[in-house]
């Protein structure tokens, strides 16, 4: 188990150009629907590659494609679009999420990030009526985003992880936080999840995202996505319960 300690992994954030206003982060975490969400921004908005994280202290991956390594968590931007994307392939565990939560916030305040929004799946028991996404948001980004938004709240449940250590960091900081949440099933990714979240960012941001081709797109990296989920399999003891939101 880590602690807030001298164990407690080393987050760095490297970044060759100033971030955008906006943070989008997906990270990989349970039926990568954020992920795939944040990937299919990145490759669907021609986003370029700004900048990485790196960790030391903590059991890390190095993805690689065609032979060609690639860092596991990364930035991209573009210079015409006021949003930043974070794509993080590291599954971060819950314990700690605070100091992952440290280093993004800390990074956000010395670059001029004022809003973070989060894209999440969450493993809950749901019906075809629960196939929508919702929010947990401070009340700035709320007023700021969401009060013409048709995304509805989560209507009560608890966070946590890198996702309760951010929202905490915007009910004490001038850094406005959301974190997107719909109900993802086991399959790797959750293509319908995805899409869920890529139309919240749509209706939110009016980035010009069609959502149309990402079923194709999720079907292209599947086999990443698959053997991250069994990475994920052999860690099920740093999982958190599926009881947080209801």
């Amino acid at each position: 188990m880590f602690g807030r300690s001298k164990q407690s992994p080393d987050f760095r954030i490297t970044h060759d150009s100033d971030p955008s206003e906006t943070l989008l982060v997906g990270l990989s975490s349970f039926g990568f629907a954020g992920l795939t969400a944040a990937d299919y921004l990145v490759n669907h908005l021609n986003l370029e590659q700004q900048g990485h994280l790196t960790v030391e202290g903590l059991p890390a991956i190095t993805p690689f494609e065609d032979g060609r390594p690639r860092h596991h968590t990364r930035l991209f931007s573009r210079d015409d679009l006021d949003v930043t994307v974070l794509v993080g392939d590291l599954f971060v565990p819950a314990a700690v999420g605070q100091t992952f939560a440290d280093a993004i916030a800390e990074w956000t305040a010395a670059n001029g990030v004022e809003e973070i929004g989060v894209l999440a799946g969450v493993p809950v028991p749901h019906g075809p009526d629960g196939h929508q996404t919702y929010f947990v948001a401070t009340d700035g980004y709320r007023e700021r985003r969401l009060d013409d938004s048709d995304v509805r709240p989560m209507g009560k449940g608890f966070l946590d992880g890198v996702n309760a250590a951010l929202v905490e960091r915007g009910l004490t900081s001038p850094l406005e936080v959301a974190v997107y949440v719909t109900p993802v099933h086991a399959q790797a990714p959750d293509v319908e999840a995805s899409i869920r979240l890529v139309e919240a960012v749509e209706s939110v941001y009016g980035l010009g995202i069609d959502s149309a081709p990402l079923e194709a797109f999720a079907a292209e990296v599947r086999q990443h996505y698959s053997e991250l989920a069994e990475r994920m399999q052999e860690r099920e003891g740093e999982l958190p319960e599926d009881r947080m939101y209801m």
